[in-house]
């Protein structure tokens, strides 16, 4: 079934949750708990996917400020967002597999291979690039 744009709905979905730029670490959070929450959301409408995307954008612009991303090797990157997202190596466990692999990784012991490396850009919402430099050539 397809669902149709309703402005009206719409509307009521932007009186109720009031969506702005995010200023400040409280606000970054509850944006990213409504993200959240309509992501995980079944049956999406197509207004909740609108103020998802709204939001999504709010998000990345506040953390693209706050967070910026340096130059760096795939285990810099790493290690730059566990810190910046206070990430513990326990939480990476379902995206690396196992700790052993994810104490490797982070003591820089070990590399991020291809699939890990596609885990990490999912589960830190980032483009796969900054942590696989082979994927470079096919981001441009």
């Amino acid at each position: 079934m397809t669902h149709t744009f309703n402005a009206k709905l719409y509307g009521k979905l932007l009186a109720e949750y009031q969506p702005k730029t995010i200023t400040t670490e409280e606000e970054n959070e509850q944006a990213i708990a409504l993200a959240q929450n309509l992501e995980h959301r079944p049956n999406r409408t197509p207004g909740e996917e609108i103020l998802l995307k709204l939001l999504v954008t709010l998000i990345e612009k506040f953390e693209e400020t706050h967070y910026p991303i340096p130059e760096g090797t795939p285990h810099s990157m790493l290690m730059h967002l566990m810190d910046a997202r206070d990430i513990t190596k326990e939480a990476l466990i379902e995206v690396i597999s196992s700790l052993e692999v994810v104490q490797e990784i982070v003591n820089g012991v070990r590399t991020i291979n291809k699939a890990e490396a596609e885990g990490l850009a999912d589960y830190f919402h980032v483009d796969v690039s900054l942590f696989d430099t082979n994927c470079l050539s096919r981001v441009s």
